[in-house]
């Protein structure tokens, strides 16, 4: 069955040559983005979509079942519609994340580059299953205890906003502070104006789909933002999809969960900012090259025209560290740059490195598994009380 495509909720509309979609995790809203996305995103053409199923993106019929194919098809049909089938950077948390990958591996030609913050390839571990996903698979009375246990969580502020505080890694971080409250309480409504069904039939395709395999078919530059410390999709899984794409550059955050936009939203801006002043780069580099058998006259204009956008499109904080100083090393993306917002001597990082028999700043390359869906032992799939 096919899938209508999600309507846009555009968080800029500026004519600068930048286009962005903007896709939440699992049971997010896309008005997330209209507080935690970054300023070089809120200077461009920028739209956000929902999720199969989340709200104001309803399924045809309830519940429907949901195929990748139908997902990505969808997603080619609004970025066409909304952008004039122009390629556009795709910036997707968690699962949104997941279905960035998706899309360029089913539509390569409308997609630029990627940008993954706390993402996963492969949507369901066996036995490592969170309550909802495990909800949904007992016979006939699973759909009904979902419905029962989504509907709670999402009823009041209070118990939203518990259920979902194991996704940062710092509770005294700005997760608790009055804007992140007010982001939170409209997710919350957006919500409630879903129905579960449909948000069930999102997570059984998540839980039936893996792209593990098809990484390595994904030809376009990606930035993979891990949190070392998510409690959500553990950082070993996200770094082994790093070493699984053919052009990645990864940024490890320290001391920070499955929320970088949140827990260090300057940090995490001034990085996609980077990056996507990186590809304004290379391509500035490429038109020269075709210009050349047009002359110097020619060349130096495109050179002049490149600097002038990139001026336009970004102003990197001064507590950000931009490319130049680091951030971005080019590599096959097993070897990632971390950041460290604030050091412990005995840091939850440094003892997951010891978990993983890893060095705690040196040695991240050997992170991985044997099996198409292997990562750290303590994966978790998507659950209700946590945002995926």
């Amino acid at each position: 069955m096919t899938l209508s495509p999600p309507p846009a909720e555009w968080i800029g509309k500026n004519d600068l040559p930048q286009d962005f979609v903007l896709i939440h995790g699992m049971v997010m809203a896309p008005s997330f983005w209209r507080t935690y996305s970054p300023d070089v995103v809120r200077r461009a053409r920028s739209a956000a979509y929902a999720l199969p199923g989340h709200h104001p993106w309803k399924l045809s019929e309830p519940g429907q079942a949901i195929t990748p194919e139908a997902v990505a098809a969808a997603y080619a049909e609004a970025i066409r519609r909304d952008f004039g089938g122009r390629p556009v950077t795709l910036i997707g948390h968690s699962t949104g994340g997941f279905v960035s990958l998706l899309i360029a591996r089913h539509y390569p030609e409308l997609v630029k580059s990627i940008v993954l913050i706390g993402a996963f390839a492969c949507g369901r571990f066996e036995g490592q299953e969170r309550l909802p996903a495990k909800l949904l698979r007992v016979p006939r009375v699973g759909p009904f205890l979902f419905r029962q246990f989504f509907q709670r969580w999402i009823s009041t502020s209070e118990q939203f906003r518990w259920g979902s505080i194991e996704c940062v890694f710092d509770k005294g971080c700005p997760w608790q502070n009055e804007r992140a409250v007010a982001a939170m309480e409209e997710v919350r409504l957006q919500l409630q104006q879903a129905r579960p069904e449909d948000i069930a039939a999102c997570i059984r395709f998540m839980s039936a789909t893996t792209l593990v395999h098809d990484l390595a078919e994904i030809r376009r530059p990606v930035l993979n933002i891990v949190g070392a410390e998510d409690a959500i999709v553990p950082s070993a899984h996200q770094l082994r999809v790093s070493k699984l794409l053919p052009q990645v550059q990864t940024v490890l955050l320290r001391n920070c969960g499955h929320l970088p936009m949140v827990e260090h939203q300057t940090m995490t801006a001034g990085i996609i900012s980077a990056f996507v002043d990186g590809m304004a780069t290379i391509e500035e580099k490429r038109q020269r090259q075709i210009s050349a058998p047009a002359g110097k006259a020619s060349v130096d204009l495109f050179r002049l025209m490149g600097l002038g956008l990139r001026r336009t499109e970004q102003s990197v904080s001064g507590r950000v560290q931009t490319a130049q100083q680091t951030i971005f090393h080019p590599g096959s993306g097993e070897g990632p740059n971390e950041y460290y917002p604030h050091r412990h001597s005995n840091s939850a990082s440094h003892r997951r490195a010891a978990e993983l028999g890893l060095q705690p700043r040196l040695g991240l390359r050997s992170v991985g598994g044997s099996g198409p869906c292997t990562a750290h032992p303590h994966h978790s799939d998507v659950d209700g009380s946590n945002l995926t």
